[in-house]
């Protein structure tokens, strides 16, 4: 594999997508530790960072990728590291101290079955470690799902972007099934102005004040303030940055609420329903964080059922339930791991709930 601006289409499996994506971003430093189902992700950059005179280590653990993603983010560079599941696990108190210190951290996680070590089947359990996090402390990250092997590429270049744009570490959230699956991926340029960080990076203090980046505030008052700040800037990322899917949803009685793989079964559903004549239609967060909340709630007014379909044993359906606040019922169907639902299957269960 190598990395190519090409206006022509070209196959690839999501995981090469993502690395390709990550390189032409400009990300200058890998760290990572391989693991099923991303391990592809670093076999790519163990060869292009360094034919391209860039960083690349393969870290002895996950605990030490995601710390040398810190100290490199501090000076100011793009660096990237990718996980999966109860790897991202051990990352999680790096991930809080990334986020206090306001660090563009970049990490891919390519989710796996669990809990504990699971099995290498796909699966969206990890929701709720990208979108609540499992380090200490009131922090938010920046999640996008893709659900296409394009968008696997597409979202990873906005990762980047984000991450600089914020501060604050982005979480590129796939699964086994699109790190693994091939389809046409085309890469253009990356299309994100250039942020501007030389007013926070360690970068040698000559000729002006020293800096310093780090999480610790002795006294609480002073980190109540900071908190306000940090909490400021996630209420803007919420306003601009909200991205979603919508399709059938102008007049649909029932609305699939689907992220990821798992949406590309149910909009073949919404699609057997609307033959059927069942007003169905579907709306498909892309960032989890910002979740579109204030869309769902638009939708309630209308909306007789929402119906969340995910692939672990009901996550997503937690934050429709709060996003729709009894407005309307909200229903699950679920698998709880390996390939979604099938879209007949899908349709099957919708039949029974109406």
């Amino acid at each position: 594999m190598t990395a190519t601006i090409t206006d022509k289409k070209v196959l690839m499996k999501g995981n090469y997508a993502i690395a390709n994506a990550a390189v032409l971003a400009g990300c200058q430093c890998y760290f990572g530790y391989p693991i099923t189902p991303q391990s592809e992700i670093g076999e790519f950059m163990s060869g292009k960072m360094q034919e391209l005179g860039r960083a690349y280590v393969s870290a002895e653990s996950e605990l030490a990728a995601i710390n040398m993603t810190i100290g490199a983010c501090s000076t100011g560079v793009k660096a990237m590291t990718s996980s999966s599941s109860c790897a991202v696990s051990l990352m999680q108190e790096g991930l809080s101290y990334a986020t206090s210190d306001q660090l563009p951290v970049v990490l891919v996680s390519v989710m796996r079955g669990g809990p504990g070590l699971g099995n290498i089947y796909p699966s969206q359990g990890d929701y709720f470690q990208a979108t609540r996090g499992g380090g200490n402390g009131d922090y938010k990250l920046i999640v996008l799902a893709p659900s296409t092997v394009q968008e696997c590429a597409d979202l990873t270049y906005k990762a980047f972007y984000l991450a600089q744009k914020y501060r604050n570490p982005t979480v590129l959230l796939a699964d086994g099934l699109l790190g693994q699956m091939m389809e046409p991926v085309e890469f253009k340029p990356y299309p994100y102005p250039e942020i501007d960080n030389s007013q926070w990076k360690l970068s040698g203090a000559k000729g002006r004040e020293a800096r310093i980046i780090r999480s610790y505030a002795p006294l609480a008052d002073n980190q109540c303030v900071y908190l306000e700040k940090l909490f400021e800037k996630y209420k803007l990322i919420e306003e601009q940055e909200t991205q979603w899917e919508e399709i059938g949803t102008e007049d649909a009685d029932i609305v699939l609420v689907s992220f990821g793989s798992t949406a590309r079964n149910v909009k073949t559903a919404t699609k057997i329903c609307r033959q059927k004549g069942l007003k169905v239609g579907i709306l498909r967060p892309i960032t989890l964080f910002p979740f579109p909340t204030k869309r769902l709630k638009e939708l309630a007014q209308s909306v007789k059922m929402f119906v969340s379909v995910e692939v672990n044993m009901g996550q997503m359906v937690q934050d429709v339930r709060l996003a729709v606040n009894g407005k309307a019922p909200v229903e699950l169907i679920h698998k709880g791991v390996g390939v979604p639902p099938a879209p007949e299957e899908i349709v099957k269960q919708i039949e029974e709930l109406m």
